[in-house]
């Protein structure tokens, strides 16, 4: 039976930083707009910042819908799944942001997170999630898995990229200015990385 829970207790932010992986559901609000569902799960990507706010770095890939639905609506939901140990889903459904490079409170966010995260090339924002409602549910049905390691693909792929090389990434990039409903997006030129 799932519970509602009034914020991230303890064992709920231990449960959400054991797991390798969560996805993120956004969507437009046009009833005929695209939903959008991402996995993420580069490790040290995501940090609970208080009891009802979580935020994840947000890497260059192949679109940019999450930053446009929140631009448009803040509606977002995170979804951790136990793959291994007790069964669980953990869900967050908020009100998310995107927080640019340039924006004054970037600094103080990038230092919640690993240095070797927030040195990896192709970051592009940071999505904060403010909690609305947090809740579980068993998990009963989600399959048991062995995590075998990392993949560095997405790291490797992005680090041999410079600065002005990304910046041009994301301007040629389908879906990065606006997403695949046309909603603006991703606001380019991108802005540099504060010194």
């Amino acid at each position: 039976m799932g519970r509602t829970y009034e914020r991230i207790d303890d064992r709920l932010r231990e449960f959400i930083e054991a797991q390798k992986l969560f996805f993120v559901a956004s969507a437009p609000l046009s009833a005929d707009g695209r939903i959008n569902l991402s996995p993420k799960g580069r490790d040290g990507s995501l940090t609970v910042l208080d009891e009802l706010t979580v935020a994840y770095l947000d890497f260059g890939g192949s679109h940019a819908e999450t930053i446009a639905h929140l631009r448009e609506n803040r509606r977002i939901t995170l979804m951790w799944c136990a793959f291994d140990g007790p069964p669980k889903i953990l869900r967050i459904h908020g009100e998310g942001e995107p927080v640019f490079r340039d924006d004054p409170r970037w600094p103080d966010l990038l230092a919640r997170f690993p240095t070797g995260q927030t040195e990896a090339g192709g970051l592009r924002s940071i999505i904060v999630v403010r909690a609305r409602t947090v809740s579980d549910s068993c998990g009963y049905a989600v399959p048991l898995m062995e995590y075998q390691q990392e993949r560095d693909l997405h790291t490797r792929y992005f680090d041999r990229k410079g600065e002005d090389e990304f910046a041009a990434y994301c301007e040629r990039a389908v879906h990065n200015r606006t997403s695949i409903d046309g909603l603006p997006a991703l606001p380019l030129p991108l802005p540099p990385l504060p010194h």
